[in-house]
């Protein structure tokens, strides 16, 4: 294999695609900064303590390891910004009211997601710290919804769940890490039948309550629904009042689904996936996750969204090539200034190197620069 050939599931971006999705990146940054968030930028690489240290500690197989020349001590590339944000946000800032904040770099994986996803996402997201009511959960919806807009998006529905109705379910119940396992593997999974086998293994009044769970998906009736069937616990009817309230203030089509555990392990509240009818996996996820910080000794409360740039890109048109002007290559001083003049006002000027003249690229050149009666003067490029 000739050495140049890149890992499976790491990829070049071409000028075109670069482009645009460098100018998606700066659109999510500035709909983040009109809602008030702060721009940071967390290292790719940290101590793997560090970065492990969150919970859902189980992405360790998900991060490359490397060891650090200067310090002897174990690195890892990040493979998701929201626990460095929360670091950040405990012990560089320590801020005592509402923080905002927003990102986005590349993260890396050891593995795809998917069959066709990339290991290097470009990771866009935001987080807002300090406050515990539903209004915090909302706005980082509406953020996160708002800048699928921005972006060109507008077909596509909002999937609402919440961490805390398993654990309520399970709360009491001394279950082996494996059964556990085995359970919110079945959830994910929507697996029936699995389901009513590991109910054999189970009391009786629990049994029961995950058979339903693992069905519970669907428009918006699947709320009314589960408050009757999970009526005895009340931490669950709880959830769904608040599913509810968020659900009310969704301007898209919101569908249900309780049994949803995809995603990092660290959520404690409800969730939300965006998708579109493009793609099968979720284009943005997002929620409460008050217990992020724990581990940097500062819990607070937290929530907050995330989306990969190269995924949103994949689903947009692509763009029409840069209008730009044509000029001569030249040492004429009177050109020189006339170039930098255009380019000072926002213009694309490319000049045309002695012997390519006719090679074109990523810029549409619609006009020209050329010299009249002693003039630099711009005229529209005739095209055959």
């Amino acid at each position: 294999m000739a050495a140049w050939v890149l890992p499976d599931h790491i990829a070049d971006v071409l000028p075109s695609e670069a482009r645009h999705i460098e100018e998606l990146r700066r659109l999510c940054l500035d709909t983040a900064r009109g809602f008030g968030y702060e721009l940071v930028m967390p290292p790719l690489l940290e101590h793997v303590d560090s970065l492990l240290s969150a919970p859902g500690s189980q992405q360790d197989l998900q991060t490359f390891k490397m060891v650090d020349q200067l310090s002897g001590r174990s690195l890892g590339l990040r493979i998701d910004t929201t626990p460095q944000v929360a670091r950040i946000d405990a012990h560089l800032l320590n801020r005592s009211g509402v923080t905002r904040l927003c990102y986005c770099g590349p993260v890396v994986h050891t593995l795809p997601a998917s069959p066709y996803a990339t290991r290097e996402p470009l990771q866009f997201g935001a987080e807002i710290y300090g406050h515990t009511g539903l209004e915090a959960d909302l706005e980082i919806l509406q953020l996160a919804l708002q800048s699928l807009r921005t972006a060109g998006l507008a077909d596509f529905h909002v999937d609402l769940s919440d961490a805390r109705i398993l654990p309520a379910l399970l709360k009491g119940h001394a279950l082996s890490p494996e059964l556990s396992a085995t359970i919110s593997d079945a959830l994910s999974h929507k697996n029936v039948s699995g389901m009513r086998e590991l109910g054999k293994h189970l009391p009786q009044p629990l049994a029961k309550a995950l058979q339903t769970l693992v069905q519970m998906y669907g428009d918006i009736s699947v709320l009314a629904q589960a408050r009757q069937e999970f009526s005895q616990w009340p931490e669950v009817v709880h959830a769904l009042d608040q599913l509810e309230w968020l659900a009310s203030h969704v301007k898209h089509p919101v569908s249900i689904d309780l049994a949803d555990l995809r995603g990092f392990a660290y959520y404690s509240g409800p969730r939300f996936s965006v998708f579109v009818p493009e793609t099968s996996d979720a284009l943005a996820r997002g929620g409460r996750y008050d217990e992020v910080g724990a581990v940097f000794g500062r819990k607070r409360p937290a929530a907050g969204f995330s989306m990969d740039i190269k995924a949103l890109v994949s689903l947009l048109a692509h763009p029409q090539p840069q209008a730009a002007i044509r000029a001569p290559w030249g040492e004429d001083e009177a050109l020189s200034q006339t170039i930098a003049q255009l380019r000072s006002q926002g213009h694309t000027v490319v000049c045309m190197l002695p012997g390519h003249e006719s090679e074109v690229d990523e810029f549409h050149c619609d006009r020209e620069l050329f010299e009249h009666q002693g003039k630099w003067t711009l005229r529209p490029l005739k095209t055959n």
